[in-house]
Order: structure tokens, then C-alpha cells, then sequence
């Protein structure tokens, strides 16, 4: 079984710089990348079933995995939601198919995002996960622009075992990870 370049990225570089930073001595104690999640809410699916379904094959050409549809916990006539009704749809990567990912969305899709200036450092939730919402599902390159019916915005949560926020950045930056300053 090979490995992905990331893989060999975070054994060749991460690790060893990590363990000069923060002074680990088992190679246990070192952080990691868990699971990155991808979510879609599509909040048209609530006029037309199509919406759902068009959703469901972008996020799997983005993923290369099938996607579960997401459903409303419970009724709210302000947004015309019925209990157990499809809103979104999700899909969770680990191993190597959340590496390859990553690889992609770093080096191929954030370039293409206009007027990039580099991703908020902020957005950590204090137990070392990262959150990054992204406007347009098109900056994918296996997204064919003439088959989307409609631009839809993604978040995208990458979890991963650091204890706190700064060593999951210091990961992050490992991997390429394009932060402000």
C-alpha cells in the first residue's frame, strides 16, 4: 500500500519539526490529522428534491466518496422546514483519501479562489480542529462549471489529536496551509 505525498510530507518534515518545537519524546504525543469533514447545507432542497441530488454528486466528485444526506432534527415554519426533511449533506474522510484531499485543496483548489489572500489563522475551536468555509464549490478542479446548476458554499473541518490551538497550527502550516499573517 503507498503512501500519499502528504503522508510522506508529515513523516519526512512534520514530525521531526514538531518534535524540535515542542520537544515531544514519544512519537505518540505528536499531533495528527484525524478526520477532515466536508458539509453542504442546501437550503433550496426545501422547494425541489433536484437540489439535493445535484449536491450529493458534486460533493462526492469532491470527495471521492459518497456523501450522506443530512435531514432537519425538527420543524420551523419561518424557514419551511418539515421535521426529517433533507437540508444538506455531508461526508466524513480519514486515512488516506482525507490526505489526499487536503493535498487537492491546498495546492489546487485555494489558488484558484479569487482575490486569495490566505485562510483566517483564527478559526480554531480551542481543542486543535480547524474550520474553513468556502464560498464556491467550483474552485474544485473535478467540478465541470457547465453542469453546476448552482454555486453553493462548503465548510470544511479538519480534526486533529494537538492538545491546543497552537499545535495545531504549527500541523497545519506543515501541510501548507496558506494563514494569514
Amino acid at each position: 500500500m503507498s503512501k500519499t505525498r502528504y503522508q510522506e510530507v508529515y513523516e519526512a518534515e512534520i514530525i521531526p519539526a514538531m518534535q524540535e518545537k515542542f520537544g515531544y519524546k514519544n512519537k505518540h504525543e505528536l499531533p495528527k490529522l484525524d478526520k477532515i469533514v466536508l458539509n453542504m447545507g442546501v437550503g433550496e432542497a426545501t422547494q425541489d428534491r433536484k437540489h439535493i441530488e445535484n449536491a450529493v454528486n458534486d460533493m462526492a466528485a469532491i470527495a471521492g466518496q459518497k456523501p450522506i444526506i443530512t435531514k432537519a432534527r425538527q420543524s420551523n415554519a419561518s424557514f419551511k422546514i418539515r421535521d426529517d426533511q433533507a437540508i444538506g449533506c455531508k461526508v466524513t474522510l480519514r486515512g488516506k483519501q482525507m490526505y489526499e484531499f487536503l493535498d487537492r485543496f491546498v495546492t489546487i483548489a485555494l489558488p484558484r479562489v479569487r482575490d486569495f489572500r490566505g485562510i483566517n489563522g483564527k478559526s480554531f475551536d480551542g481543542r486543535g480542529n480547524y474550520a474553513v468555509g468556502i464560498t464556491e464549490h467550483i474552485i474544485f478542479p473535478e467540478i465541470n462549471y457547465d453542469k453546476v446548476d448552482k454555486i453553493r458554499g462548503m465548510d470544511i473541518v479538519i480534526c486533529t489529536t494537538a492538545k491546543n490551538n497552537e499545535e495545531a497550527k504549527e500541523l497545519l502550516r506543515g501541510f501548507k496551509l496558506p494563514f494569514k499573517n
